[in-house]
């Protein structure tokens, strides 16, 4: 990007993914390093609001026999069951009281890794006149894949913060691949600092 295509402008909006108690260090599902995003998300949340601009934070927000825990047969322990302290938003996450808030992954038989799916994302970006998203958090290679990979799909200018994100790395290098992946889909990468100002 131009340095002048990196100023924030209207239409644009700023999606936070999933940073909850539960995917930091020491949570149930922690990502390595994962607490180390919220200062490069808290300085976009400054800049979003100074702007007047939409933020929008999704969560994980299971019921306690969600289809992902492994006691069903999914993949993951669990976690972010909605209404316990691992579902909580990080507290050192400066979230504005106008924040939206979009909650996944409620329903007992699906999964959601995208805050797109079943959700009202989608509707409250238009109705708002979105035309870019800039998106971070937890975690690349999951769940802000997924919601980068939907922003594309309906027909969003994406942008994922590079120093916002950290990966699971089930395999090691699936952030790696998951970010080559964003790049080919013509998602671009930004590092915080030079977009939020």
């Amino acid at each position: 990007m131009q340095d002048k295509a990196r100023m924030l402008r209207k239409h644009d909006a700023l999606i936070i993914v999933d940073v909850q108690n539960d995917f930091l260090p020491g949570g149930a599902l922690g990502v390595p390093e994962g607490a180390a995003v919220i200062p490069a998300l808290n300085r976009c949340v400054a800049a979003f609001h100074k702007h007047g601009l939409p933020i929008f934070a999704t969560r994980d927000w299971h019921p306690a026999n969600h289809c992902s825990f492994r006691a069903r047969g999914g993949p993951w322990p669990p976690h972010c069951v909605a209404g316990s302290s691992g579902a909580e938003f990080a507290p050192t996450l400066a979230l504005p009281p106008d924040a939206c808030i979009i909650s996944k992954g409620t329903g007992v038989e699906a999964d959601a890794y995208s805050g797109f799916d079943r959700t009202e994302l989608a509707a409250q970006l238009q109705v708002r006149r979105c035309q870019r998203v800039f998106v971070g958090g937890l975690a690349t290679d999951y769940c802000v894949r997924a919601t980068a990979l939907d922003a594309v799909r309906a027909g969003l200018e994406t942008v994922v913060l590079a120093d916002a994100v950290r990966a699971v790395d089930v395999h090691p290098g699936d952030g790696e691949r998951a970010l080559a992946e964003l790049r080919q889909q013509g998602v671009h990468l930004e590092q915080s600092a030079d977009v939020c100002r």
